[in-house]
């Protein structure tokens, strides 16, 4: 290993850094995703069958303090259903602006891998052609006495710098793609976890003014 990166020069020394780099950040991502947020969690859907069954508290209790995006979006919301101070769309602005902030959390460092992916095919051609621009430069060197040793080394040399791109981008590339469509379906929970809280919300607070309107259509009646 030492020997190719002598051989390939500061490319390889830079795909190298760049390999670390993004083995780094998508190690992270992972520990952030399924570690700190526990997107495999189901706590929101169990939150949301304690409150179609009428267990508000249960359910506040279950995803109180939870790290998962969308127990927290549903926290969030049943905490601005409780202010008495929020219009209806206010709340749902202040909602829809905690799950901004949570998409952001979710897709931060991302960019990283991106790039990665994507500059370090181009270094490795970047490499063979300086390669290949010094394999030529050497024969000419050489004058009539041209061994065919240093062009086919030189050319060696340089396609070295290009394999070493696409291995360094391939894997990174999968490890981006997978963890770009992860958040990608978080983010939809989210949005789906807010609608859904709002639909139960509203049904709830059918409920409770049906009866009531009920009781004061009698009294009035009555009266």
């Amino acid at each position: 290993m030492l020997q190719l990166l002598i051989t390939g020069g500061p490319v390889i020394w830079l795909l190298s850094l760049f390999s670390l780099l993004g083995l780094t950040v998508a190690s992270y991502k992972v520990w952030q995703l399924f570690g700190q947020l526990k997107l495999n969690d189901t706590a929101a859907p169990r939150a949301f069958k304690l409150l179609e069954e009428g267990r508000k508290p249960e359910a506040l209790m279950l995803i109180n303090g939870h790290q998962n995006p969308s127990a927290k979006a549903l926290s969030r919301c049943l905490q601005l259903f409780s202010n008495k101070y929020l219009s209806l769309q206010q709340t749902r602005d202040e909602a829809y602006r905690g799950a901004r902030l949570q998409a952001e959390q979710l897709s931060s460092h991302l960019r990283i891998l991106e790039v990665i992916a994507t500059l370090a095919p181009l270094l490795g051609l970047l490499g063979t052609v300086l390669g290949m621009i010094e394999a030529f430069r050497a024969m000419e060197a050489a004058g009539e006495h041209v061994n065919p040793a240093i062009l086919s080394g030189g050319i060696w040399q340089a396609l070295l710098t290009t394999a070493a791109g696409l291995i360094v981008a391939i894997p990174i590339s999968v490890l981006h793609s997978w963890l770009e469509r992860c958040t990608e379906r978080q983010i939809q929970s989210i949005q789906n976890t807010i609608e859904y809280a709002f639909t139960l919300n509203s049904q709830t607070n059918s409920q409770v003014k049906g009866p009531a309107h009920s009781a004061a259509k009698e009294a009035s009646e009555l009266a």
